[in-house]
């Protein structure tokens, strides 16, 4: 008889001491860890879900970011923090602008890949459209395929939910120039093959219950 093949091996959810932390024992301390959390959001974050995040005081998160700020202002770094909207992000420093175009217009010369297309097809279909919503639709994480879209130009914000505050994505001018389209009303009748927004919303929620 051929033997069963063997279990998976189980996967254990992390415990709350296992995820407990204390920023004072991080080499970069407070700084460092604002900094980690800060390089891989997509939208800003306010000074409030900074100090909630790494549980420290919000006056104490406040000053940390300000001298981030003012530190990187003084190094001439090639990127900047800033507060928009409420939240802390970082960007690019705008005196780098030349070569990041480049970059940006050398990256439009490679194909994209099968989920870029499907992401940028989804995000065409029912823009405008949040981050959920798109993967809702196709069942995966979309951060990095909406940040190479971002990258490309063939996306923008274009927007926030009233309802949730989450950003909403739309196509560009660039996307339209790239499809010799003169306007989105142009695209192929795809539109009725895609969940309705009503239903990516239960299927958003679902995933979340």
């Amino acid at each position: 008889m051929t033997a069963p093949p063997p279990e998976p091996p189980a996967v254990e959810t992390p415990t709350e001491d296992q995820l407990a932390f204390d920023v004072a024992d991080f080499p970069g301390g407070i700084r460092g860890a604002l900094e980690a959390v800060l390089m891989v959001v997509d939208e800003p974050v306010t000074t409030l879900a900074l100090a909630s995040a790494l549980e420290q005081p919000i006056d104490a998160v406040a000053a940390a970011l300000a001298d981030l700020e003012q530190g990187y202002e003084e190094q001439r770094r090639g990127f900047t923090l800033r507060e928009v909207g409420g939240g802390w992000r970082m960007y690019s420093r705008h005196e780098y602008a030349p070569v990041v175009e480049k970059f940006v217009l050398d990256g439009q010369q490679a194909r994209l890949t099968q989920a870029s297309l499907e992401t940028l097809a989804v995000i065409a279909y029912r823009q405008p459209v949040s981050r959920s919503r798109v993967a809702a639709v196709r069942g995966v994480t979309v951060d990095g395929v909406i940040r190479t879209l971002l990258t490309r130009g063939l996306i923008e914000e274009v927007g926030q939910d009233e309802e949730s505050t989450a950003t909403l994505y739309g196509t560009t001018s660039y996307f339209l120039e790239r499809l010799g389209l003169g306007s989105i009303e142009e695209l192929p009748a795809l539109a009725p093959y895609l969940p309705e927004v009503d239903v990516l919303d239960e299927i958003a929620e679902g995933g979340r219950g």
